[in-house]
């Protein structure tokens, strides 16, 4: 029972940690998103600004979603050093590469006809983008990055076991020491994963309501 009343001033303790681990997940995968929307578009038919160089794109985004994150946050700390800065790069560089796929999805199906009528008045490729393509792809585009978001604040504590920091370090020197810190650990656990559940049905209703909006 006294392990058990530790539990909130313990949750509190690791508060930050946890803050700084949705903080990880969270920039890469803004930095994701955004590598992976010039991706995309670049790897996308029929609205590539290169369209010879479309095959190199779309194989440079398999190369970044095939590569683990763990393993670019091992080579990371193994130059950087330890700290939240090697998980936030290998985070952001895997995520580039599997959201710029599904992307790229997405503006397939995107209607041309904004995009010609862009091109008929001298729009430049970015414009056309900008104006004739985003606005289709939007809702979809943040549906998939929130969903992203959600793997990667998994990904983000589990880096932390190899000293990508976070709440994923935190838990891996309480649970090095055994039973003399079952208590902490358990309360990481339990932070770990009310984090997930929250954000998992926080995201859930917004990408419904996303995909409706788009559907409509």
């Amino acid at each position: 029972m006294g392990e058990a009343t530790q539990l909130p001033a313990h949750m509190l303790t690791y508060f930050p940690a946890l803050l700084e681990t949705i903080n990880i997940a969270a920039v890469s995968t803004l930095l994701g998103a955004i590598f992976g929307l010039v991706l995309s578009l670049l790897s996308t038919r029929g609205l590539a600004l290169w369209p010879r160089l479309t095959p190199l794109f779309r194989r440079i985004m398999d190369v970044m979603r095939a590569v683990p994150e763990i393993v670019i946050a091992l080579v990371l700390i193994f130059v950087m050093g330890g700290g939240p800065v090697p998980a936030l790069i290998a985070i952001a560089f895997h995520t580039s590469g599997a959201l710029g796929k599904l992307f790229s999805e997405v503006s397939e199906n995107a209607d041309l006809k904004p995009v010609e009528g862009l091109s008929s008045v001298g729009a430049n490729w970015s414009q056309r983008m900008l104006l004739g393509v985003l606005p289709q792809v939007a809702p979809n585009y943040l549906s998939y990055a929130l969903l992203r978001f959600e793997i990667n604040i998994r990904a983000s504590a589990i880096l932390g076991f190899v000293g990508a920091g976070g709440i994923g370090y935190e838990l891996k020197n309480a649970m090095s020491w055994g039973q003399g810190k079952f208590d902490e650990a358990a309360a990481i656990f339990l932070l770990l994963f009310g984090t997930i559940v929250v954000f998992d049905q926080l995201s859930s209703v917004v990408r419904n309501r996303l995909t409706k909006g788009a559907a409509l």
